[in-house]
């Protein structure tokens, strides 16, 4: 792309030329010419003065080209022309109506001089082309210390920041140090030849880009390693400078894995932690992340002549605002969607409404339906709309549509005023939803659904009501549920004393656990994709976030009560109570063994939240003799909302059972070409009863969504 400032600086030049040549052309008497109407000397002067036409002299061609005026000098030419008193002026070009026409020579030229005054007023073309700039430079000078005064002031009402979730504790620092020296002591050579290799190849890296810069051309190293898509721009390739720090960039990245390889760590736990901050720091560092080695971004910025740079100030500055001073990138655009008009539309009745949820009933579109209905109780992490964010990918108007009588829960978005709400109140707040929907069916067992937290605390009820010999619970399908903690995965960092010690802090200043640290967390899982990539596009790049209903979705985080966070990470996922020893919940002490109802797992093969395999190993443990597990493709979300009209994600289904393992398990498992909703639905209709005419919910207390699902965390 050229350099707008390349551009501009020709036009000076060109404007000196008219001033010299009018010098020459009043010591040279003027010879009529029919192709360029010359004008007589004494003519000549007054109209080289205004520098807006071309001097009489030269040949035809540079008369052409001094003869196009700059776009601002236009309207003052126009508006000159009224005042003529000679007709022929007005149907010239300008340079035309300034200079007489040879038969006119002898004429007195002090007059058509004078009126042609007004284009006096007119800058050079050289001014006049900086001016749309000029003016465009102050705009965004004055756009940017505006923005820098609402950053300063959205800075400032940022809370001071606690050490237990911004950063690992100081023993995971005294851990790593002691593994270097450890490795430092007993193994010097194996030190001395990891430094030796990184100079090495950082020298070769330095030699081979001096040589490229020499010959003016970039002959590519060969790059057999994975598709990185952050280096997608032919730059990284073709450019000596950017593929010098994209190939050093990859050097340290290498030498910083392989050192954190090297290190002799005490266990299991501590290389995940030493191998998870690892990549941070290597994401971090990417050359993307910064404007000076980001050539997509530095392109749109010549091209946009900077504003693309102030349209990403307004970003970053929205952001810390909407934030409180905290700087979490918007991965969707909020304006774009409202839940109830265009996401979460399907049409139903809020039938009741306690403290803790609101139970929707959605409006039958079949004649009849099973008699027995069913639940489906969302996360409240999040919110339920994600099972209805549109008609086309909507599980609630799909399973309406298969004849099921369909109550969805809508959680309370909590605050302060929720901290000592625990495990054992939305246990309750799940028993009661349960007499709720039989007393308005008339029916005395449901089925049940559970996604995620919620299949967690789902399995929880079903063992209190094992317990307690309560059989209304006909069926149970599990989403993507955690019920053996045993394995933390990537949770891992996020999991040991002194991040969940500084979580307990948290919640103790605010009274619950803030939504923003819930989806910070959640975001660096996926860094690259949640937060740089994000952060790039819409600071550097000056793009507007994306109308994408899934990450607006994600955006609309909730908060979680303060006891019901700590119960849930000390006693679920630290220390494994529910598939251990037993998880103490209102007198009973509930194992994943007492869950016997007939049960479908559903878990996503590529899920970095709730891992197939830990999913599977729940649901190994649990006492029912009914059980069906079926692994989707895709993620933790994709591969749960997956209609079949996209026919996009296949499953495995597998005969092989529950006693040889999860891998034995997958070994024996077939492939099933797109959605898993028709397998389950057919599992589901078989333990629903039989086909009766369709309950209408009424007017109920509101139309669906209802209210809670509207509430935003602060």
């Amino acid at each position: 792309m050229s350099d707008p400032k390349a551009a501009e600086t020709p036009a000076p030049k060109a404007a000196a030329k008219p001033a010299t040549r009018a010098k020459a052309a009043a010591k040279t008497p003027a010879k009529p010419a029919a192709t360029t109407r010359r004008a007589p000397a004494k003519a000549a002067k007054p109209a080289s003065s205004t520098g807006a036409t071309k001097p009489a002299t030269g040949p035809a061609k540079r008369a052409t080209s001094a003869a196009k005026p700059a776009t601002a000098a236009k309207p003052r030419a126009k508006a000159a022309a009224p005042e003529a008193d000679q007709p022929q002026v007005a149907a010239h070009t300008p340079s035309e109506a300034a200079a007489p026409k040879p038969a006119e020579a002898s004429k007195p030229t002090e007059a058509p001089a004078a009126k042609a005054a007004p284009a006096a007023e007119a800058p050079p073309p050289s001014e006049a082309a900086q001016l749309p700039l000029a003016r465009k430079m102050a705009e965004n000078i004055e756009r940017i210390e505006t923005l820098g005064h609402r950053l300063m002031t959205a800075l400032a009402d940022r809370q001071p920041g606690n050490p237990g979730v911004e950063a690992p504790g100081p023993d995971l620092y005294v851990t790593a140090t002691n593994a270097f020296l450890k490795t430092l002591t007993e193994q010097p050579g194996k030190m001395m030849g990891t430094q030796v290799s990184f100079w090495g190849e950082t020298l070769a890296n330095y030699v081979r880009a001096q040589k490229s810069l020499a010959k003016g051309q970039l002959l590519a190293p060969e790059d057999d390693g994975p598709v990185d898509k952050r280096f997608a721009n032919p730059l990284w390739q073709s450019h000596p400078f950017f593929n010098l720090i994209k190939t050093q960039y990859l050097t340290n990245a290498r030498a910083l894995r392989k050192a954190a390889d090297s290190l002799d760590l005490p266990d299991e736990v501590a290389r995940r932690r030493i191998d998870w901050l690892t990549a941070q720091i290597v994401d971090m560092m990417a050359p993307t992340n910064f404007l000076a080695t980001n050539p997509d971004a530095l392109e749109r910025a010549v091209q946009t002549e900077g504003e693309s740079l102030v349209k990403g100030l307004e970003n970053l500055v929205r952001d810390v605002e909407q934030h409180g001073g905290e700087m979490i990138v918007s991965l969707a655009d909020r304006r774009a969607f409202t839940v109830g008009d265009n996401i979460g539309t399907a049409p139903g009745t809020v039938v009741h409404r306690a403290p803790l949820f609101e139970l929707i009933q959605y409006a039958p579109t079949t004649p009849q339906a099973h008699t027995l209905p069913l639940v489906i109780f969302p996360p409240w992490i999040n919110k339920f709309y994600i099972l209805d964010l549109k008609p086309q990918n909507s599980l609630i108007r799909w399973l309406v549509e298969q004849g099921q009588t369909l109550f969805v829960v809508s959680w309370k978005n909590p605050d302060a005023s929720f901290s000592e709400t625990g495990m054992e109140d939305y246990v309750t707040a799940y028993i009661e939803a349960m007499d709720k929907i039989l007393e308005l069916t008339g029916q005395s067992r449901l089925n049940t659904v559970g996604y995620c937290i919620a299949g967690t605390t789902l399995s929880l009820t079903l063992a209190l009501l094992k317990q307690r010999g309560d059989r209304r619970v006909n069926s149970a399908t599990l989403f993507t549920t955690l019920t053996d903690f045993s394995d933390q995965g990537e949770f891992t960092s996020f999991l040991q004393d002194d991040f969940v010690n500084g979580i307990d802090a948290e919640i103790r200043r605010h009274g619950m656990l803030p939504a923003r640290l819930m989806s910070r967390t959640m975001s660096f899982l996926r860094a690259n994709d949640l937060v740089w990539g994000p952060a790039i596009r819409s600071y550097m790049m000056g793009e507007t976030p994306p109308a994408f209903d899934l990450l607006f979705w994600n955006g609309d985080a909730t908060n979680l009560p303060g006891r019901m966070a700590m119960q849930y990470l000390r006693g679920l996922c630290q220390d494994n109570h529910f598939a251990g020893e037993g998880f103490d919940l209102l007198g009973h002490k509930l194992h994943v063994s007492d869950v016997t109802v007939p049960l479908c797992a559903v878990a996503c093969e590529s899920d970095h939240i709730a891992p197939w395999k830990d999913c599977w190993r729940g649901v190994s443990q649990m006492g029912s003799t009914d059980r069906t597990f079926i692994l989707s493709q895709s993620g933790h979300v994709a591969g749960i909302v997956n209609p079949p009209t996209r026919k996009k994600y296949g499953h495995y289904l597998s005969e092989a059972g529950f006693d040889g393992g999860h891998q034995a398990w997958r070994e024996g498992a077939r492939f099933a070409e797109g959605s898993w909703w028709p397998h389950w639905g057919r599992w589901l209709a078989e333990r629903s009863g039989p086909l009766r005419d369709a309950r209408d919910p009424g007017e109920g207390l509101d139309p669906a969504p209802g209210r809670y699902v509207h509430e935003r965390a602060g």
